[in-house]
Order: C-alpha cells, then structure tokens, then sequence
C-alpha cells in the first residue's frame, strides 16, 4: 500500500501561518478573505475559493495548495536499484528510514532508524550488505528511536551533525562525504525544522538521492519549529535546487522527487 501524504492543506495553511507568525485577522485584512473561513480552512474545512485568497499572502502556490485540498495530486512511485525505505509506526504517526547500497559491492549505509530498524535488518541479511556507517538527518525522537541495536547489530558507526550532538554518534560539520564503493554521499545543512538537520545526497546510483529527514515532505515541508525562515531558505538552497530528477527521501511520507516538488509543493511552487 503507497505511503499517504504526510500533510493535508490544512498542516500546509497553519505551517505558513505559524511561519510567517499571522492570525486569522492578520490574513483576512491582506487577503480580502473572511477571518471565518481562513479559521475553518486551519480547522481542515476545505475552501478552494478561500485557499487561492489566501495562498499570495502566505507565499504559498495557489494551484498547488488547490491540488492539495482537492486530493488530486500524489508523487508518481519512485523505485531504483540501491535503494530501501521503511515506514514503521511511532506513536499517532509513521516514520521513514533507509538503506542505500552500491549493488555492485554490497557495502550499505543507513539513514535514521525509524520507530524499528527489523525491517532494515532483515534486508541487509537477506541482500548480505555490509553497512558501513548510520548517518542521521537529525535528532528528534521518531528518527533515531532504534539506534542502538542498529549500531550493535551492524557494528557501523553512527554520525549525527555537530548542532545536534548526541551521546553514540560522531559529530560532523555539514560539508562532509563519506565513500562507499562507487557511491559518494554529501552532507548539507538544511535547518530551521530542527537546529541542525542534515541532507544527504547520494550519487552514483541510476538517479541521485538526497535523504532529507523532515526538511521537505512530498507535496509540503516539515515545521519551521526552530526557524521558518530558515528552513525555507535552506531547503531552496540545498534541496529544490538538485536536478529534477533527483529523488526526495523524505522523513515521513511517500518518496518524491525534486522536479514533482517545483511543480505540486505549496511551498516551492
């Protein structure tokens, strides 16, 4: 079954509120929308007319925020030799992780956890791959929950970017690489979700691939918690800009790519 969108229209209209730090008035008196029916919007009451009111002044797309609301739009399926995710249940929620490996060598690498690396495990035994290294996108609870037994069980050091240092796993400054067989993995800093999430592009499989925690979703982006601005920034910069054809590892949610996200994400659109 395909993995759901992570965020509905109403995640995407209260994410660039809270962002852009406007209350329902606020919006109304720029929009010419009713201070109602932006309320029953945030509330999940969907309102095409009142959507594309609204979209210029939360710098959202209009067409895209529509498709949203209208559930007309999903992310074709993306599937390529070399890479793995698996969506384990956490809390209320799902939660992604992933496998990525040189087809020709064996040699693995491990992005996030998830709720329950079982599945990962199973993999790597089933295809006999020999992880080399844990790269984690960023620390929040859902994404490194099963750390632990990942790192016992495949014996591969963990790395985590140096703004969010934990106890297990190796600092890093955003701008590292790591090598495995003909596969090259780049680290960039894509904060404001959390205060020091990390992209990882991989290249040398048939298309590049950039797993990136909660930064961006299929169709919407993670919260601005730490800095909406930032994170907005950051992920233009370091992600939307990638080739098109470059696949979008999300944390939550189905995989995407860089080139649907230009045209159907709210945000980038």
């Amino acid at each position: 079954m395909p993995i759901p969108l992570e965020d509905k229209f109403n995640d995407i209209v209260g994410k660039a509120m809270r962002g852009l730090k406007l209350s329902d008035s606020q919006v109304a008196e720029k929009s010419g929308a009713d201070a109602a029916a932006i309320n029953a919007l945030r509330e999940g009451e969907w309102n095409e007319a009142s959507a594309r009111q609204v979209a210029p002044v939360l710098h959202l797309g209009a067409d895209a925020l529509a498709a949203s609301g209208n559930e007309s739009w999903a992310p074709q399926p993306v599937a390529i030799d070399g890479l793995a995710q698996f969506n384990t249940p956490y809390e209320d929620m799902t939660v992604n992780s992933y496998l990525v490996w040189d087809p020709k060598t064996g040699e693995a690498i491990a992005f996030d956890t998830g709720a329950d690396c079982s599945g990962m495990l199973e993999l790597i035994a089933q295809k006999k791959l020999s992880v080399k290294y844990v790269l984690l996108t960023h620390t929040h609870g859902d994404h490194i929950f099963d750390l632990d037994r990942l790192k016992e069980k495949t014996g591969a050091p963990a790395f985590v970017g140096e703004r969010e240092p934990i106890e297990g796993a190796e600092s890093f400054a955003a701008g590292r690489t790591w090598t495995i067989g003909s596969l090259k993995i780049e680290s960039r800093l894509t904060w404001g979700h959390s205060k020091g999430g990390i992209t990882f592009v991989v290249t040398g499989l048939a298309q590049p691939v950039a797993v990136v925690g909660d930064a961006v979703f299929a169709g919407s982006m993670g919260g601005g918690g730490v800095s909406y601005a930032d994170a907005l920034a950051t992920n233009k910069k370091e992600i939307i800009s990638l080739a098109d054809n470059t696949i979008i590892a999300p944390g939550h949610g189905p995989l995407t790519t860089v080139g649907e996200e230009k045209k159907h994400n709210p945000f980038f659109s």
